[in-house]
């Protein structure tokens, strides 16, 4: 296979296309998937993109004439912690404000269970009916999000994906918040016998969120005597994890929790039990979507700007489509611990800060 000559700055579709030995136009339609092209050409010329290092925004530099005039938001799965949790609606808040001030419609794809997640990708693939993509909520174990992103539409991804490290992500850095935040209850609360309570571990957010949390027991020395319960972002995870532990739960000083939904359901198990909160067990959340606030006692967590994330993600999105990719491959966000009162810093009656 030849190479790009060194000159060159940045690797085009056409280059792609004289190395498998067809026209630009036919390479951009194997890479979106077209079914006018045959398989065997779409691997040859998927091969020849990944080892050229080619960027789809080209791709949509040349049909930026044949726009859609939408952008897809795609929601892989619903059914376990997506639609019914706040943050969807600040996700698609922020993409639909960007979408807004460009005249461009927004469209939700999504499915109702990870068994048949290709829908939601196949129907943006396959229908052109969007110029570019954001992808949120989607799990590690996803084969469609890599496929997507080798499609030649130009996509941004909420979140961290790792192990795409050639996407184009923005997210915050979960591993230092919740590092920080149960550093808080160490250092500042004294608490020594920690839980934490995950979210579903075939998702990156959950897996960062508790690898924080461990490194920051470990760097204490507590990591023996702490404990990690997988929970999947709901109120009764939070409640059923609590429970769990049956009497053991009184040895335990502090907990960190995922996100602040789970937080709630624990604060009324440990209220179901007679444990008070922070007098017994101090508490923390993640996420401050508006549940924290409104509890009792309002629950210390980590405020995530999501609504931001997606305005970054939309704004992003639309460079890529209009041929800008001077921008960040990785971008993460500022977040900011908010102290309230399940940790015992703020009391009762008092204003939370940050």
């Amino acid at each position: 296979m030849g190479k790009i000559p060194a000159h060159r700055s940045a690797v085009t579709l056409r280059d792609v296309a004289e190395q498998v030995g067809i026209t630009a136009s036919a390479a951009s339609m194997a890479l979106s998937d077209s079914s006018r092209i045959s398989e065997k050409t779409k691997t040859l010329v998927r091969a020849a993109a990944a080892e050229l290092g080619y960027v789809p925004s080209s791709a949509a530099r040349a049909l930026r004439n044949q726009r859609a005039g939408a952008v897809a938001l795609i929601v892989p799965n619903t059914t376990r912690h997506v639609f019914g949790h706040s943050y969807f609606m600040h996700v698609l808040t922020g993409v639909s404000s960007v979408a807004n001030d460009r005249d461009t419609q927004v469209l939700v794809s999504t499915n109702s269970d990870e068994a048949n997640g290709l829908a939601a990708y196949e129907r943006v693939m396959r229908s052109k009916s969007a110029d570019g993509a954001i992808v949120t909520s989607a799990a590690v174990t996803d084969p469609y999000v890599e496929r997507l992103s080798q499609s030649g539409l130009p996509v941004v991804l909420i979140g961290n994906f790792p192990y795409l490290p050639d996407s184009i992500t923005v997210g915050i850095d979960d591993v230092a918040a919740e590092a920080a935040i149960t550093r808080h209850l160490i250092q500042v609360h004294g608490t020594k016998r920690l839980m934490h309570v995950s979210g579903p571990l075939d998702h990156q957010t959950a897996i960062d969120r508790r690898d924080g949390f461990l490194a920051a027991v470990a760097e204490a020395g507590l990591l023996e005597s702490s404990l990690v319960i997988e929970g999947d972002f709901s109120e009764d995870a939070g409640w059923q994890a609590v429970r769990s532990l049956g009497q053991g739960i009184r040895d335990i000083d502090g907990i960190v929790f995922a996100n602040d939904d789970m937080a709630f359901g624990g604060l009324e198990a440990l209220t179901d039990q007679g444990l008070t909160v922070p007098g017994d067990v101090a508490i923390v959340g993640f996420d401050d979507f508006g549940l924290s606030r409104l509890t009792t006692p309002s629950i210390t967590t980590v405020s995530v700007p999501a609504e931001d994330l997606a305005r970054v993600a939309t704004e992003r999105l639309f460079d890529i489509i209009d041929g800008v990719s001077d921008g960040p491959a990785h971008q993460h966000l500022p977040v900011s611990l908010t102290l309230r009162s399940s940790c015992g810093c703020v009391p009762k009656g008092a204003q939370p800060h940050r």
